[in-house]
């Protein structure tokens, strides 16, 4: 294989990268970035390759979640706030559920480039690039916004070291404390169904602390129930922006990806002789793989091959996204070379991407019984396969927005319109994304349950 460097991907067919009508301007900005601080640490990559390492052992879980793209307009702290309240409550429930530790990682901080199904799009016979995040272009419908400007880079690297900045203090300055487990419960969700179950839960570890107390074991002593380690991930696409925040770490000499902890390879732009490959293949940061219907095992195996040579555990994810009518007859042929294999992997499920829809109303929407669907028949493969299920990757928000039809709030077509507020693809709201952390709870006690009995998870 040919040497890598933090710009060989040049020399790869590359997919959905934009094109800059000012190249100089363009040339200006990559160097001007390539100058500025790491937005993580690379220590802190390897902190989450040992615990993800955790996870492909079986000895963890991991719950990746968080906006489909993050947007300019939505910054603000309350926001970042109440996505990350949402994770925290779903990781007590999992926990809850599994008596396993969970691994925390957010589609924050630097989730702002999409691939689209189309390069363009039409209105009223007027077509323009299509709106591909906010760190390319903008999605008024207008010729001006949508002209890709690297100038966006800059605001999207200030906006993600500053909501990394403000969830650092949310993780270690006390917001995380599990004494504070009852505050975590949203107004909108505290007064529903999953917000008297997930107070249940919060009852007893408001018991068992005080317990703990009693003995000697508190916050103050120990740093476990005060604070959590959360990490950031987004998809790598906009290389250009990837190979700017490439760093070599003084500590080790090794080469991370310091815009993120974690990066994945979209579905769209996993080929193995292509340019986000070939970038990947460099980091030295944990990399998630989507796998669609189209990716094949022997694909898979080259792509491992590639990216993962030396079979390092924690280094790959593989986040499974086949949608609820295909996952049964899709995910056992890509699992099955790997069922008594010495592959280190983490085996997520995807249940959004494979689920998208138009509905009646005009809106793209997902409907929560398919999210549900394809979660069961993730866990259900895996169980009967003897492997296992050890995450799930969620487009999600702390919003109580109406993007998702169904769940217990029995949101409907006609309700779409109402808090419809995504800049790409529907999110979970926080009380559908509750919901669903309480089912999926279900199918991680069946680990508890005879071989031949499965729990099926419904709404």
């Amino acid at each position: 294989m040919n040497s890598w460097t933090k710009d060989s991907w040049r020399s790869f067919p590359a997919k959905h990268l934009p094109e800059y009508p000012d190249a100089d301007k363009l040339v200006k900005v990559e160097s001007d970035l390539s100058k500025y601080p790491p937005i993580v640490f690379a220590g802190e990559a390897r902190e989450l390759k040992r615990n993800l390492a955790k996870v492909a052992d079986r000895k963890a879980f991991l719950l990746q979640g968080g906006d489909c793209a993050e947007s300019f307009k939505d910054f603000n702290a309350d926001y970042i706030r109440d996505s990350f309240k949402v994770l925290l409550q779903m990781s007590v429930i999992l926990t809850a559920a599994g008596n396993l530790p969970v691994v925390k990682v957010g589609r924050m901080a630097g989730q702002f480039a999409k691939p689209r199904s189309a390069p363009t799009e039409v209105i009223d016979g007027v077509e323009l690039d299509s709106y591909k995040g906010d760190i390319i272009n903008g999605m008024k419908f207008t010729a001006e916004d949508r002209i890709p400007d690297p100038e966006r880079m800059v605001r999207a690297y200030t906006q993600a070291a500053a909501s990394l900045n403000l969830l650092r203090a949310f993780a270690k300055g006390g917001f995380s404390d599990l004494n504070k487990v009852h505050s975590w419960n949203m107004g909108f969700v505290e007064d529903s169904a999953q917000g008297e179950k997930y107070k249940i839960i919060a009852d007893k570890i408001s018991d068992t602390l005080g317990f703990m107390e009693a003995i000697g074991i508190s916050a103050k002593t120990s740093r476990r129930l005060r604070n959590v380690d959360f990490y950031t991930s987004h998809e790598a696409l906009l290389l250009p922006y990837e190979e700017a925040l490439t760093r070599v770490d003084s500590t080790t000499g090794e080469i991370y990806n310091t815009a993120a902890h974690m990066v994945w390879i979209g579905d769209r732009t996993r080929q193995p002789d292509g340019a986000h490959v070939e970038y990947c293949r460099g980091i030295q940061n944990p990399i998630g793989i989507k796998c669609g219907p189209s990716l094949s095992a022997d694909d898979l195996k080259k792509l491992l091959d590639i990216l993962n040579p030396e079979n390092e555990a924690g280094r790959i994810t593989l986040i499974c996204r086949f949608g609820a009518e295909e996952v049964n007859t899709g995910l056992p042929k890509l699992l099955k070379p790997f069922q008594n294999s010495e592959h280190n992997l983490v085996w997520s499920c995807d249940p959004m991407h494979g689920n998208t829809v138009k509905a009646s109303s005009g809106y793209k929407t997902r409907a929560f019984g398919n999210v549900l669907k394809e979660v069961n028949s993730f866990f259900d493969i895996h169980h009967d396969m003897g492997m296992y299920p050890g995450a799930v990757h969620l487009e999600m928000t702390g919003q109580n927005v109406t993007e998702c039809v169904g769940g217990a709030q029995a949101i409907k077509d006609d309700d779409l319109s109402a808090r419809y507020h995504t800049h790409c693809d529907p999110r979970l709201n926080a009380s559908q994304a509750i919901e669903l952390a309480f089912l999926i709870s279900d199918k991680l006690k069946e680990s508890e349950t005879p071989d031949n009995q499965k729990i099926t998870i419904a709404s």
